[in-house]
């Protein structure tokens, strides 16, 4: 999925089936270039070669002929950027706006407990508190801001136009159309954790944005007209105005910050993996996918440095319990305690221009580099109107001296930017008395693990989470 400054996160991809690339069928005696080869190659596609010139003009809008040029050259140049065959053609499909919103993954009906779980996910985080819903700010996230994206339930492009006519942005399709080869070639992979997911999405979203990034870098050295001009720069169609978004409403920076973190390192991620082996390395990166944020925010960690699991046994009172969703616990990863400091202005230098090849922003802060695992559970006490929630997350850290330093930075942010107050300083508890993450905070380390417990009062902390010895 492609979005506008910056690129988003796409939705939970249908799982489709994984095969090895490869290449495209070699030249023939019997052809001559740039006549069209008597089978399909890299380069190109729906008879249409990677640096033909094409008659379009999208300053009215895109007709039938015009579009089906486009994507054909389009697609061709992708093959020979990426080196990777299109193995069927890839339908385009150009909507409004206001038809987006409609179709929205991120509205509509969600499963009994959704908003709940995932409401005390946010929290838990310090990114949403209990003043907003979190389903609201995705939807308002990604309905303003997405330009386009690769459905592999139907194998098919949507282009989001802001414009009455259809038009379509050169990189927008460009990289959805990597998406497209990447399901064709390997399929994508569910996971059990948003950590892991996103890790997953630094690879897809890298490979798409890094290759995007190569086509528009060709586009930039050619003449800027309608004509072949061979390898090192091409004629491209001129991209469309924007025209702001879409508009709608102001979206979280917390968020915002965390799901855009595949497209800020993913393509630092790619480009480090083909500097050790070409494209043959990004592609056997698909058989073992990055399993952390911390992987594709420092890519010397990948494959070697896995996540660490963390235990998290159930020490809650008689009227709290675990929540009984799809799933009983989380996983934010380094770019979710990220995210939780920067949205809180607690980050130190980090998010500023990325400090790797093609990386646009920073996701390092001491407090989070030393991550090596975590588990957040939600907790709930009744029901309906009269519930009451709380979590526990816990964080191992690679060293005892990296989670006191996240235990003393969480407790300086709780206090400089929630207003907390000291309850107990040496148990840890603190308590925010008023606004969105008004609660009671216990904040314990053992070791190289910290763990927050959350309750609506201080009382309660001890039901949510009943403190060792």
């Amino acid at each position: 999925m492609r979005a506008a400054l910056p690129v988003l996160l796409a939705a939970t991809l249908v799982l489709a089936g994984c095969s090895a690339p490869t290449a495209g069928p070699a030249p023939d005696d019997d052809w001559t270039y740039p006549e069209d080869p008597p089978s399909d190659r890299l380069g190109w596609e729906a008879g249409v070669w990677w640096n033909e010139s094409i008659d379009v003009n999208q300053s009215d809008g895109l007709d039938a002929a015009e579009r089906e040029a486009f994507v054909a050259r389009t697609t061709a140049r992708v093959e020979r950027v990426r080196g990777l065959e299109f193995r069927e053609p890839v339908p385009v499909e150009v909507i409004s706006r206001a038809e987006y919103r409609e179709r929205s993954v991120f509205s509509g009906d969600r499963p009994e407990g959704y908003g709940a779980w995932h409401n005390q996910v946010w929290e838990a985080a310090l990114i949403v508190g209990e003043d907003r819903d979190v389903a609201r700010e995705f939807d308002a996230l990604y309905g303003g801001s997405v330009l386009g994206y690769y459905t592999p339930s139907e194998d098919r492009i949507v282009i989001v136009s802001d414009a009455d006519e259809p038009r379509i942005d050169r990189g927008t399709l460009a990289h959805e159309l990597v998406h497209a080869l990447q399901d064709q070639h390997f399929g994508f992979a569910g996971a059990r954790t948003r950590d892991a997911g996103l890790a997953h999405n630094g690879l897809t979203e890298g490979d798409a944005r890094y290759v995007e990034t190569l086509y528009l870098d060709r586009c930039a050295a050619g003449p800027g007209n309608e004509t072949a001009t061979g390898a090192d720069g091409w004629a491209c169609v001129p991209r469309p105005e924007r025209t702001g978004g879409g508009g709608g409403e102001p979206i979280d920076r917390g968020l915002f910050a965390y799901v855009y973190q595949p497209y800020a390192d993913g393509p630092a991620f790619v480009h480090r993996l083909r500097e050790r082996g070409g494209w043959g390395a990004v592609n056997a990166a698909y058989e073992d996918r990055p399993v952390s944020t911390e992987q594709t925010i420092h890519p010397e960690r990948y494959p070697e440095d896995r996540p660490e699991e963390v235990a998290l046994a159930d020490r809650s009172g008689d009227r709290w319990s675990r929540f009984d969703l799809d799933r009983r616990s989380e996983r934010l990863g380094e770019a979710g305690l990220f995210a939780m400091f920067w949205s809180n202005d607690y980050a130190g230098g980090g998010y500023r221009a990325g400090d790797l090849p093609y990386s646009t922003r920073n996701y390092t802060a001491g407090p989070s580099d030393g991550w090596a695992g975590d588990r957040l559970v939600p907790y709930r006490r009744g029901d309906g109107e009269d519930a009451a929630y709380g979590y526990v997350w816990a964080i191992r850290f690679d060293s005892a001296a990296e989670a006191a330093e996240f235990r003393r930075a969480y407790r300086t942010m709780l206090q400089l930017r929630l207003g907390a107050r000291v309850v107990d300083r040496d148990a840890g508890v603190y308590r925010v008395p008023d606004g969105p993450f008004a609660d009671a905070f216990r904040i314990e380390r053992d070791g190289r693990t910290v763990v927050i417990t959350n309750a609506p009062t201080v009382a309660a902390l001890d039901g949510v989470r009943d403190p060792p010895g």
